[in-house]
Formats: C-alpha cells, sequence, structure tokens
C-alpha cells in the first residue's frame, strides 16, 4: 500500500474511532442555575419518575417539564458517591445510555439523587423544584417485554403488531404484523395473546384471527399454525398459559361480544355469552375439555409454578329473574370468583374444583390471576362486575397471600391508579418485579407501567421508559397484553410468515 492510501486509511479509522466521541460530545451538559426561586414542591415531570425504586438494568429514565409551562429544563444527577452529572436540552432530560448506566451501577442497592430547575416561559425565571430520589434496587428486571400495539378503537383496526422491547436499552422489534399475511383485506386480520412458557421464547404462542385464522405454535423452535376448534368446543382457543413443566397449554374457549354505552362512563363493555375451559397438548394436537358449565362462565386459566394446580375465574350464577334477560340488564350482575383444580401431569387429569377468592361475596369481579414465581402470592384485577377490567375505570390489582409465611396484607396503592383502568398483571421471573397495562394518563390508551415488589411491600409504579418522553403522548397505540421474557423472540417475521402458505 502506498504511502497515500495509508494516510486515507488511518483518516478513516480515526474517523470511526473518534465517532462515538463526537456524537457523546453532542450530548447537552448545561449549567446549573446560578441563582433560582424555589418551588417547595416536586417538578412536575412526565413521566413521574419522582421517588421510584428501578432495577439497576432499566433503561434511563428521561423526562420532561410540561412545554406550556417551562422553556427549559436543568437536572443534576448524584450518585451516591458524591459524582454529578447534568443534562437538559429545551424541556427534555435525555440521558445517553452509557452515562446512565454507569450512575445506576453507582447507586445499586442505594439511591440516586436528582434535583431540577425549570425556566418559566411567561417570566424567564428559574425555579428551583424539592428535590427526589431514584432508588435503585439489587434485582434486576427481565430483559425483554413484549405487547400487542393497536389502535384502542372498538369495532375495526387496520396495522396492528406484536412487538418486542428491550428495557435495558431503547431497541424495539416486530415479532408479527397482521398485514405480511393477510389474503382478505375486507376481513381483515387481527393478531393476540401472545404467551411463553417459563418466559422463554423457544415454546411460545400467538392466535390469527380472520383472515388466515389459527394459532401459531412454536415448539422447541419449530414454528406451526394449528386449529384448536373441535366438534365438541365453542370456539378454537382465547386466553392460554402453558404448562411450566409439559408441553400442554390451557386455554379458555368463548364466544365474546360486545356492547356500546351512551351515557356511562366505560363506554364498551366485553363480555362472553359462553366460556369453557380447554387442555391442549402440542406433542399429539390433541384438546380435552377441562371444565364446561353449560350455566356458567369459566375464563383466564393460569397455572402454579409448579404445574399442580390450574387457577381461573368463574361466573356466578344470575339471579333467576335475570338468566333470559339481554345484556343491558345484565351486565353488572356478571361476576367472577377464583377458582382451582389440582392437576396430575402424569394422567392429565384435573382433580375437583376449589374456591381460591369469593369476590361476588364483596358485590365485586376478579379476573386475570397471575401467580409469584415463588409460588406465595397471586395477583388480579378486581373490578364491580364483568371479566374485561381493561375498560372499567373501577379496576385495580390486588394481591392474594397463598403460602402461611406470605404477607397476609400486600399494599398495592403505589401501583394503581385513582378512578383509571388498572389491569393485566404479570411477574417478573424473578418475582421481584409486577408490570400492569394501565389507562391511567387519559382514560384511553393503555401504557406500561412496573412496580417493585419487596417481601410483601410494593413500590411506585412507573412508566415503561422511552428515549423520547413525549413518546407517549403522541403515539396512539395502546400496550396490550404486556407480557416478560428472559430472552427476545429470534424468529423473524418472514419465517413465521410461512406456516400461512
Amino acid at each position: 500500500m502506498n504511502m497515500k492510501g495509508m494516510k486515507t486509511k488511518l483518516l478513516i479509522i480515526a474517523l470511526c474511532i473518534g465517532l462515538p466521541l463526537l456524537m457523546s460530545s453532542c450530548v447537552s451538559h448545561p449549567d446549573v442555575p446560578s441563582s433560582a426561586k424555589e418551588a417547595k414542591s416536586l417538578p412536575a415531570i412526565f413521566p413521574d419518575y419522582c421517588n421510584v425504586t428501578v432495577p439497576y438494568n432499566i433503561a434511563p429514565l428521561n423526562f420532561m417539564l410540561p412545554a406550556d409551562q417551562y422553556e427549559a429544563c436543568v437536572a443534576r444527577f448524584t450518585t451516591p458517591d458524591g459524582q454529578q452529572q447534568t443534562y437538559g436540552d429545551g424541556v427534555k432530560v435525555q440521558i445517553p445510555e452509557s452515562e446512565w448506566h454507569a450512575m445506576l451501577d453507582a447507586s445499586k442497592g442505594r439511591t440516586l439523587k436528582v434535583e431540577v430547575w425549570g425556566k418559566r416561559v411567561e417570566s424567564g425565571e428559574w425555579i428551583a423544584f424539592d428535590p427526589f430520589e431514584i432508588r435503585v434496587a439489587e434485582e434486576p428486571i427481565d430483559e425483554y417485554v413484549s405487547y400487542r400495539l393497536i389502535e384502542p378503537s372498538y369495532v375495526a383496526w387496520d396495522f396492528m403488531e406484536i412487538a418486542q422491547r428491550n428495557v435495558t436499552s431503547f431497541e424495539e422489534s416486530q415479532i408479527f404484523n397482521n398485514e405480511i399475511t393477510c389474503n382478505d383485506r375486507e376481513k381483515g386480520q387481527c393478531i393476540n395473546c401472545h404467551s411463553y412458557q417459563n418466559y422463554k421464547t423457544d415454546n411460545m404462542l400467538f392466535h390469527v384471527r380472520l383472515s388466515n385464522s389459527g394459532t401459531v405454535i412454536v415448539n422447541d423452535g419449530k414454528v406451526s399454525k394449528v386449529n384448536l376448534k373441535r366438534d365438541y368446543t365453542i370456539s378454537s382457543g382465547v386466553y392460554p398459559a402453558w404448562h411450566p413443566k409439559a408441553k400442554l397449554i390451557a386455554f379458555s374457549t368463548n364466544k365474546t361480544r360486545q356492547a356500546f354505552h351512551t351515557a356511562n362512563r366505560n363506554k364498551l363493555e366485553v363480555y362472553d355469552e359462553a366460556s369453557d375451559l380447554i387442555l391442549y397438548d402440542v406433542t399429539t394436537d390433541s384438546v380435552s375439555v377441562i371444565c364446561a358449565d353449560p350455566e356458567l362462565l369459566e375464563v383466564y386459566p393460569t397455572w402454579t409454578p409448579d404445574g399442580k394446580y390450574l387457577y381461573y375465574c368463574k361466573s356466578v350464577p344470575l339471579p333467576e329473574e335475570l338468566r333470559d334477560k339481554d345484556i343491558r340488564s345484565t351486565f353488572e350482575k356478571v361476576q367472577y370468583n377464583l377458582y382451582r383444580r389440582s392437576f396430575d401431569v402424569a394422567s392429565h387429569q384435573f382433580g375437583e374444583e376449589e374456591l381460591v377468592y369469593d369476590a361476588a361475596s364483596e358485590n365485586k369481579s376478579a379476573t386475570l390471576p397471575r401467580i409469584s414465581p415463588d409460588g406465595r402470592y397471586l395477583l388480579f384485577a378486581k373490578g364491580q362486575y364483568g371479566c374485561f377490567h381493561i375498560r372499567h375505570h373501577d379496576a385495580d390489582i390486588f394481591c392474594l397471600p397463598l403460602a402461611e409465611d406470605a404477607s397476609p396484607d400486600v399494599d398495592l396503592s403505589l401501583l394503581n391508579s385513582e378512578g383509571f383502568q388498572d389491569s393485566y398483571p404479570s411477574w417478573s421471573s424473578n418475582g421481584r418485579w409486577i408490570m400492569v397495562a394501565s389507562r391511567r394518563e387519559d382514560g384511553n390508551f393503555c401504557r406500561v407501567y412496573f412496580s417493585y415488589f419487596n417481601n410483601g411491600k410494593v413500590e411506585k409504579a412507573f412508566m415503561l421508559p422511552q428515549e423520547d418522553p413525549e413518546q407517549n403522548t403522541f403515539l396512539l397505540k395502546s400496550y396490550n397484553r404486556p407480557e416478560f421474557m428472559i430472552e427476545p423472540v429470534r424468529i423473524s417475521v418472514d419465517e413465521f410468515s410461512k406456516v400461512f402458505q
């Protein structure tokens, strides 16, 4: 190589090495205001990350001040060993991932102090807010979550996808979308109910409805599409639960309908005309009935971590005078209790039904049970009535102790919102983090929230962080059925689509 070529190569190498440094240098590290008026209150940042407890591996908690009130924001972060850094660009605080994770590593098991200043739009005056803390837990959160992204419409949809997000960064990718295999545009295609065995993705599933319908199942990494409808079931499989020890999946089978309110804050009712429980054997492609009470509704199965019990929800009988009435007369009277049945994995036989929680005796309805990985606690959604609480403003998450040494009274007031829909609870694989879907920001769009669970104590919930803190104000999609994963789905969208050919 001649001298000119060598110089060119060295220049390219230098530019490649220097590019990350150049990009890092573009990060705004503003000076703290020399003088400011004390607000004597916490900053009204969005998302609200004041005094939350977070895992040490979470993505940067970027936030912003209200743009209609402030024109600039400066935030100073101080680690327990005294290291400080400032951030701020306009009204937003966006922290480089490498610098953020270095601060979390230095604060693990302790607290990160945050001070915020805002410059008023009208007066140009700087305001100094009360400092707050971000407590950094020693336990990590599962690296991935997945969710369906869908418009919060009621009778129609256009593009929808099942996506996965690395919560330690801002990387998001598609698992599947409803356009790639849809061959009937008028009929459309719905995709939903992604589910995993033991938080791993080598055994997983999701449903495809309407055009090209079927259940897509991944069995030890191999993809197939199956039809779960049988002559003796009311529908194909709907809400799934993988057995933790065997290639078995419990499903509900549902005849689901919608009704609409004209003068009710809840706007919409999603209800079942019929629902039963079935067991699907992945290996033999066989379906057996678990329970099918012709008068009552069974739904939302979930297994204990040892696979010895199946928990589920079951409706209580309607009053005699309402049994032949339509949904307009009965919707507020449909309530569900929590039950369980023992299960023998060798024979696939279930035991007798046992009542676990009598919500109806409190004039309430309990749905969506999820059991902690250690088997000691049961989370569920509870509202006044029905089985689709993500549409009910009174819905909250509750916790039922299952073990003798479990805390008898778990306070979830810092997890739940007031007057908004909180539903679909789930546990991280280490049992230290709770994830819920909530419409608490505006009553319309579901967002993902996490909360730290520490020996029965539940800390303040915080929103899934985004690179741009404004993202969850302009994203016109709801996060549906968020699920924890310890690894990403590695099968591509194109590879999934091949089972429809």
